[in-house]
């Protein structure tokens, strides 16, 4: 928090409870969440991130996926879905994604997770518990096969189990709220969060989300107003 102090010439309060946090921005009061993300994949094994794929065939397939199941996911669960590129048959591999989801989330020991290929695609899904209703219904990657696909289950799992996790009086302030992430991982890292972060969070539920290395060095990884920047 005295990092983000610093970069923004902003004055930092703290109140009795530890959670009720405030930074002072040009006179304005900003209410701030804290909490501590990362990967433990990457910080115990070295693991390099994920190659992640953008194009225009990853985007329809995603979107289609979300606006199929944005009304057939339960509240308080979250759906990781991870596919390794390139797509070949993306409305064919959308169609058959849809189809395995809806079956998975009928099970009654949801959450559950499948593996399997689909149209020369290798496809893991995971369904996992989350505290904020605001979140996506779906997270997916895309990723190049050469990648390995666990750590993007574990960070998402992992900043799913603490936002929200604690709810103190801040979330009774009416002001802009901040989000900053303390991050152990290596900067090759800070796409990924920003990727995950862009996708569980609605733009209304932070003016800022901040990331904090070990080193003190801090990343914007999304702000309302603004496109995402570092």
């Amino acid at each position: 928090m005295a990092a983000v102090a610093k970069r923004f010439h902003a004055t930092l309060e703290l109140g009795a409870d530890p959670l009720d946090a405030h930074l002072i921005v040009a006179g304005k009061r900003i209410a701030i969440e804290f909490t501590s993300g990362g990967s433990p994949v990457s910080r115990l094994s070295g693991v390099a991130p994920p190659r992640l794929r953008f194009d225009r065939v990853v985007l329809r397939v995603l979107g289609r996926l979300r606006a199929a199941l944005e009304d057939g996911v339960p509240s308080g669960l979250t759906v990781v879905v991870t596919i390794t590129a390139p797509i070949r048959l993306p409305s064919k591999t959308a169609a058959t994604l849809e189809e395995s989801i809806r079956t998975l989330l009928k099970e009654p020991s949801a959450p559950g997770q499948l593996r399997e290929t689909v149209h020369g695609n290798q496809i893991q899904v995971r369904t996992l518990r989350n505290a904020k209703t605001s979140s996506s219904k779906l997270v997916g990657f895309v990723h190049n096969r050469d990648s390995d696909p666990t750590s993007l289950f574990d960070l998402t799992g992992s900043m799913l189990r603490r936002i929200g996790s604690e709810p103190g009086s801040r979330k009774r302030f009416s002001g802009d709220r901040w989000l900053i992430i303390a991050n152990e991982d290596e900067p090759s890292w800070t796409e990924t969060y920003r990727h995950v972060c862009s996708q569980l969070f609605a733009p209304t539920d932070f003016e800022r989300i901040l990331l904090v290395d070990a080193a003190g060095l801090v990343s914007i990884l999304a702000e309302r107003s603004l496109a995402c920047q570092t």
